[in-house]
Parts: C-alpha cells; sequence; structure tokens
C-alpha cells in the first residue's frame, strides 16, 4: 500500500540532504496522482516517479527517473537537479496518459465480451455466450469503454426490461417475441431477465478493468438490478398429474421425463449420461455434468432402478443412457415441444422440464425428509435454496402445534 502523499522542500540538496534516510521516498505532488519522489539512501539519493490515474482505483505506477545532484553536479541525464527532475516525471506521467487514451479509444465493449468469453471459465459457458451475442453485443458492442457512462447502461436496461421476451427462433429468421404481458408477475420475469443479462455486462467489464484494460469502474458500479425480482417458483405435479404427463409424452421423450421424476436430475444433467454412469449393484446414478460443476450421486429406489436398467440394456458403455431417436444427444431446448404436446394431451397447464424437478424435490419434502437431505439430493450448494422452495410443503413442529391447538369458531 502506497505512503500517504506529503509536501517536502526537495528543491534544495542542502534540505534534502537533511533527510532522515528511510527506504520510502519522499513525495511531493505535481498535480493530481502525479508525484515526484526522493529516495534519501546512505550512499546516494535518487529521483522517483510515480502516477495513477486520477479516479481510478489502480495501484500507482513508479519509475526511476536518475540520480540526485547531492554530491555530484547535474548533468541532464544520469544525474538531475529538482528542475529537471520534475520536467521528467511530468515527460514520463504525459506518455503513460498518451497510452491510456489511445489504448481506450480502441478498447470496445464488443472487446471486452470478446476477451471476457476467451477466459470465461463458469458453469454455464453455452447460454452465457449466447445472451451475449444475442442482447449485449448487437446494443452495446459499439461502444467505445472510454465513453461508456452510467445513464447509457442504465437506460439499456431499462429498455430490455421493458422489451418483450425472446422465442426460440430458427438461425437467420427474423427474431420472435412473446406477445407482451401486462401483469405484475410479467414485469417481475422481465426485470429479473434484465438482471440476469446485466450481470453478465458487469462480469465482462470487471474482468477489463482488473487487466487494467478499463481506467475507472465508474460507469457501471452505480448501476444496480431491480429489487424483488426473484420469486420461488412453487409449481409441482400431485400424483395423479405425474402419471397422466407421462402416459400423454410421445415414445422419444417418455425416458428422459420418466427420470427427472425419479431422480430431480435437472435436463443438461440427464442427457449428458452414459452407461457408465450407472451402478445397479449400489443403485446410483452419477452426475458428472452439473449445473455447480460438482459430480454428485443420485440415490435410486426401486422403480428408479428398473427404469435405468432398461435404458441401458444392449448397450456400450460409453453410450448415451437417453438419446435423442437418432441416436444423438438432446440439445438445449429439444424438450421443449415435446414437453408442450405432452402437457396439452395430459389435460394440464404448459408443464416445463424443470417443473419435474421441483415434483420430485416436494414429494420428499412432504413424506417428512429432512430439508438438509433434499438439498443433498437435489445438488443445492446452500440450504437456504431448498428452504426458499420446500419447506412450506413439509411437516413441522410449527405447523402441527398450531393445527392442534387452535380449536375451530364453528363459523364455516
Amino acid at each position: 500500500m502506497s505512503d500517504p502523499v506529503k509536501l517536502h522542500c526537495l528543491e534544495s540538496d542542502k534540505l534534502r540532504l537533511s533527510l532522515p534516510f528511510r527506504k520510502r521516498p519522499y513525495w511531493v505532488v505535481l498535480c493530481s496522482g502525479e508525484h515526484l519522489g526522493y529516495y534519501r539512501g546512505r550512499r546516494a539519493g535518487r529521483w522517483i516517479a510515480r502516477y495513477r490515474h486520477p479516479g481510478g482505483h489502480f495501484n500507482y505506477q513508479e519509475s526511476t527517473l536518475a540520480g540526485a545532484d547531492d554530491d555530484a553536479q547535474a548533468n541532464g541525464e544520469t544525474i538531475l537537479d529538482f528542475s529537471q527532475a520534475r520536467d521528467a516525471c511530468r515527460k514520463w506521467t504525459a506518455a503513460i496518459r498518451q497510452s491510456m487514451v489511445d489504448r481506450r479509444s480502441s478498447y470496445l465493449i464488443s472487446d471486452v465480451l470478446d476477451d471476457y468469453i476467451k477466459g470465461f471459465s463458469g458453469k454455464d459457458f453455452e447460454n452465457t455466450r449466447r445472451r451475449i451475442d444475442a442482447i449485449i453485443r448487437p446494443q452495446l458492442g459499439h461502444f467505445d469503454t472510454a465513453e461508456l457512462t452510467t445513464k447509457t447502461i442504465i437506460d439499456w436496461h431499462l429498455a430490455l426490461a421493458n422489451s418483450p421476451a425472446r422465442l426460440r427462433t430458427a438461425p437467420g429468421a427474423v427474431q420472435n417475441f412473446k406477445p407482451t404481458e401486462n401483469t405484475a408477475d410479467a414485469r417481475r420475469r422481465r426485470r429479473s431477465s434484465a438482471n440476469r443479462i446485466l450481470t453478465i455486462l458487469k462480469a465482462a467489464l470487471n474482468v477489463a478493468y482488473r487487466s487494467e484494460k478499463i481506467s475507472s469502474d465508474d460507469a457501471w458500479r452505480r448501476v444496480r438490478p431491480f429489487g424483488k425480482t426473484e420469486a420461488a417458483r412453487l409449481r409441482y405435479l400431485s400424483d395423479d398429474e405425474t402419471r397422466r404427463l407421462v402416459n400423454a409424452c410421445s415414445i422419444k421423450i417418455r425416458p428422459l421425463v420418466t427420470a427427472a421424476l425419479l431422480t430431480g436430475a435437472r435436463y443438461s444433467e440427464l442427457t449428458g449420461l452414459e452407461v457408465r454412469d450407472f451402478d445397479r449393484y449400489s443403485k446410483t446414478l452419477w452426475l458428472r455434468e452439473t449445473k455447480a460443476g460438482t459430480p454428485r450421486a443420485v440415490y435410486l429406489e426401486a422403480e428408479g432402478v428398473e427404469l435405468l436398467c432398461s435404458a441401458v440394456a444392449d448397450k456400450g458403455r460409453h453410450d448415451l443412457i437417453f438419446p435423442r431417436p437418432d441416436g444423438k444427444r438432446w440439445g438445449a431446448a429439444h424438450q421443449a415441444r415435446p414437453m408442450l404436446a405432452a402437457s396439452e394431451a395430459a389435460g394440464l397447464e404448459p408443464v416445463g422440464f424443470h417443473d419435474l424437478r421441483r415434483t420430485f424435490g416436494a414429494r420428499l419434502a412432504m413424506k417428512g425428509v429432512p430439508i438438509a437431505v433434499i438439498a443433498e439430493a437435489l445438488g443445492h450448494s446452500d440450504e437456504r435454496i431448498t428452504r426458499k422452495h420446500y419447506a412450506h410443503l413439509a411437516p413441522s413442529y410449527v405447523a402441527d402445534t398450531i393445527r392442534n391447538a387452535v380449536t375451530g369458531l364453528g363459523i364455516v
């Protein structure tokens, strides 16, 4: 950490020689962020320059300029007096400022996004890249980071929240959008989606800032996400609805839907399963590709074991357990239309694939399984997530006490 800048009289060599020896330089301020320092050593004195962009949060850049004229005559090159050292310091900092201007002028947000994707090591690469290329880059990619303002980002974030939701669209076709819904829940969902996109943008800009490719983070640090946008999704199926849905599924997706209901695994976790991931003797299924990036085991009951034994029959060790009819892996949204068709055929409101995972968790909760066990079964990194979605379904001391203690009023 740099020393606080104190104003010292360094012009006179006699006054400099009266300063105590120390390991840290004595500094004098030339202008904001630009300092000339004098190092008082036992053998010789030296002039030091340092610079930090005003308003920035980078560490100081420092450079030794030359020796001080304490015991030798200044020659303008290797030995400098105060005036010469001041000029040399200003010349050095001017070169730094110019290089920063040159670098900023050619560093667009599109470049920021490219660098972010190149070094991305998160758990959701494909979705992150898709959102960058489809939403952030077209709207903000042309902005120069040197001219980026807080208002620009706030206006973009607000417009994103007010725009209709995107629908799956064939490559090269005009983008499809959902019909506009003017309801409180629809507005909450759009704001929640806008917050997720904002998070990606800020993460990319922060990487560029930490790499010192952008001089200040003021523009986006002041931008706040919309509040109160996350709501627990409480949709889960009853046992009767579950059976109706499975019976209505086409034969191509039925095994995948059944596996989700019996394991609580996510769509992406199931589609990547290979025969080697199932151990019929220990009755476990090993999920290698998880949202958290940490493999976990799924403990199967008898019906799940029966399903998996049937699914892996006559397959090689590295074959997919639940492939598409053509033998290939299911894609990111290939389940959407079959799930919608099955929901309609079963007479249910549209059921998303993630609703199957919630149904698994809800069944565990209503059977009295402890929250910690449900969290482990679903691969939640924090029990708070599990409690948010399932605690109200589980038998509890509070609920039982209230129901047993409060007598009826006789008004119903």
